[in-house]
């Protein structure tokens, strides 16, 4: 990959986002590559979904499935394999891809069968880049811009690059050798950073269960996944280890407001970050937060409710949404402390069994978040334990912060790499017909959550709202 060179030869395309192309490329537009498939009637084939991180692919109807499913499969289009199918309301975000195999999909997506001349994965590739993502945009209309939609009438007249048919095949070879290896990459990158972070709950966990000494003495907490804690420390319900336990604010966040307010996504691994824009223009003093603060999230899914954040304080004003729960400890408990308990494995295990489910999410209230019992030390010795868990953790906390620096990087130079070759940026040809043969990887496809981080987007979202 290192020794990709630009074409020899370029032309300028014509087109404004393109740029140049390589001189023995075309610009065509869509309606010349693709035609609309509306083949309905085919109820027994497998439903097919379209995701921002994974394209197209069959979808899993699994016991927790909460998504729009239509009764009445007549009325799916009928995609076949190698088919582009793409979502008309996320397009423009790169809701895009091949379909694996046969399948229906939702009315409300358009299907575009490939004409001969046309290698579908190119297009995949190609489509889901930023560039075109936003000339998708300004082709798409709606009443709010991000539920623009991209009917096919406008679909087919957007220009776009047309390698000769080999080149299309060299391009979609080299990307898809590519892609395999920044995946057993990341997937190595990921399990490190697994190991190293199970490590470090290993070593947390230790300290606050039982603290520095191995030879202290043991009580019976009277608390059956308490169990046994050290003799001096206090069992006492989480309420009592704070002065207060308030509800945030139902207001929703404005461009103009000034107050930050914060939300489920700002609490991740024990940590408050604060938006950077929007906010309330006005709260009651009383629902402000301060440096030392902690917030539990109340409402979320099955295996993030409960989660604990540390706030440590902000340049502006900041408050806090109302399913959050704010926990305010008093001058006789760390803060800093509080926060490694209430996240602790053990803790986080149990408050989520209390957790009342329902179809969407899980709703873990003050009340029954406050009578669980926790065990806690005096305040020198959380002092003395949070003192020791900063150098234990240090090195691992370093290592883990790099994975993620190379992890980020691979991602961004995965896209730009993409975006490069399917617009003629790079030359890959050479580089595509020196690839070895290819394996099947047991490993692939490659999950989600591995190269993108964005909200997934399927293929059925939207239909109702169409229908309106």
């Amino acid at each position: 990959m290192l020794d990709l060179k630009p074409y020899p030869t370029m032309k300028d395309s014509g087109v404004r986002w393109l740029g140049e192309v390589p001189a023995g490329w075309d610009l065509r537009r869509n309606g010349r590559l693709f035609a609309e498939r509306k083949e309905t009637g085919f109820p027994d084939l497998p439903i097919l979904e379209v995701s921002l991180k994974t394209g197209v692919r069959v979808r899993d109807f699994g016991l927790s499935e909460r998504k729009q499913v239509m009764a009445d499969r007549e009325k799916y289009k009928r995609a076949a394999s190698g088919d582009i199918a793409y979502n008309m309301m996320r397009m423009w975000q790169g809701a895009v891809g091949v379909a694996p195999t046969d399948g229906l999909v939702s009315p409300a997506y358009v299907v575009a069968q490939p004409l001969p001349g046309t290698v579908p994965g190119y297009f995949a590739y190609l489509y889901r880049t930023s560039a075109y993502m936003g000339e998708v945009n300004n082709y798409s209309h709606g009443i709010v811009a991000d539920r623009n939609r991209l009917y096919w009438d406008e679909f087919k007249q957007i220009p776009t690059p047309y390698p000769p048919l080999d080149e299309q095949s060299a391009i979609v070879r080299f990307l898809d050798h590519a892609d395999g290896c920044i995946r057993r990459y990341i997937r190595a990158k990921q399990k490190l950073i697994k190991l190293l972070e199970e490590q470090k709950r290993v070593i947390i966990h230790r300290a606050v269960t039982r603290g520095l000494d191995p030879k202290v003495r043991l009580k019976p907490s009277g608390v059956e996944w308490l169990g046994d804690v050290p003799e001096h420390w206090e069992v006492l319900p989480i309420k009592r280890a704070f002065v207060s336990m308030d509800y945030g604010i139902s207001e929703s966040a404005t461009d103009e407001g000034t107050i930050r307010l914060l939300t489920m996504g700002n609490i991740k691994d024990g940590r408050v970050t604060i938006p950077e824009t929007g906010g309330v223009t006005a709260v009651d003093p009383s629902l402000l937060i301060v440096a030392g603060d902690l917030l539990f999230n109340r409402t979320n899914s099955s295996e993030l409710v409960g989660k604990v954040g540390l706030f440590r304080g902000a340049n502006s004003a900041v408050t806090f949404a109302s399913y959050l729960v704010r926990l305010r400890p008093p001058p006789e408990q760390e803060p800093e402390y509080l926060n490694l308990v209430l996240n602790d494995v053990s803790v986080l295990s149990i408050a989520r069994r209390e957790a009342i489910p329902s179809l969407h999410q899980s709703n873990l209230n003050p009340t029954r978040y406050g009578r669980l019992q926790i065990s806690l030390p005096s305040i020198s010795e959380q002092r003395a334990i949070l003192q020791y868990l900063t150098a234990a953790t240090s090195d691992l906390e370093k290592t883990v912060a790099a994975a993620h620096r190379e992890v980020d990087l691979l991602r961004e130079y995965r896209t730009r790499l993409i975006a490069d070759a399917v617009t003629g940026k790079l030359d890959v040809r050479e580089a595509a017909a020196n690839l070895p043969a290819e394996t099947e990887d047991s490993e692939l496809p490659l999950a989600a959550s591995e190269l993108e981080e964005e909200p997934d987007v399927d293929l059925l979202d939207g239909y109702a709202e169409l229908e309106e």
